[in-house]
């Protein structure tokens, strides 16, 4: 099982760093119990073993005059290998697309779009995404509003796992 190659401090340094990655170093060694100097190295460790992949700010998107969020849920002629990672590729470039996952079922990626207003998102719309190569279709849903933003995963939800398979 995932996460079974991490101590208990290694999640703890884990959960508290994702709920706030700003605090210090001293900070962080207080809350999960051990001395500043090897958790400053456990730390690193989890960062060169790809447990956290970044730190950053979690910007408001309104406050900064994004006021559309659309999901895309698009469908592609070809599945082909070649083909999905040259969309994926596509999606990275486009900057009003901030997350893309790809999917199993009938829609084949879901995009999660970010616009200052509609008619930017529709120009981003017709004249790039459903014009893009390999694009069959595309649905749109637009955001009313989010009843739930929480990032990361439910620490709690590991560490009950875990004490059940112990």
């Amino acid at each position: 099982m995932a996460g079974t190659k991490l101590d208990e401090i290694d999640r703890k340094i884990l959960a508290e760093l994702q709920a706030d990655g700003r605090m210090t170093n001293v900070e962080l060694a207080k809350r999960v119990g051990i001395s500043a100097p090897p958790c400053l190295r456990r730390v690193r460790t989890l960062e060169e073993a790809g447990y956290i992949r970044g730190y950053h700010a979690d910007v408001n998107p309104r406050e900064l005059g994004f006021e559309v969020q659309v999901f895309a849920m698009v469908r592609l002629h070809s599945q082909a290998e070649v083909d999905l990672s040259a969309f994926e590729a596509r999606c990275r470039d486009w900057p009003l697309v901030r997350e893309c996952h790809m999917l199993n079922g009938e829609i084949d990626f879901i995009l999660k779009c970010v616009a200052p207003d509609l008619s930017t998102f529709q120009s981003f719309l017709t004249g790039q995404l459903t014009s893009a190569a390999n694009v069959a279709s595309v649905k749109t849903s637009l955001v009313i509003r989010c009843a739930k933003d929480d990032p990361g995963v439910p620490f709690d939800v590991l560490e009950d796992r875990l004490a059940r398979s112990a």
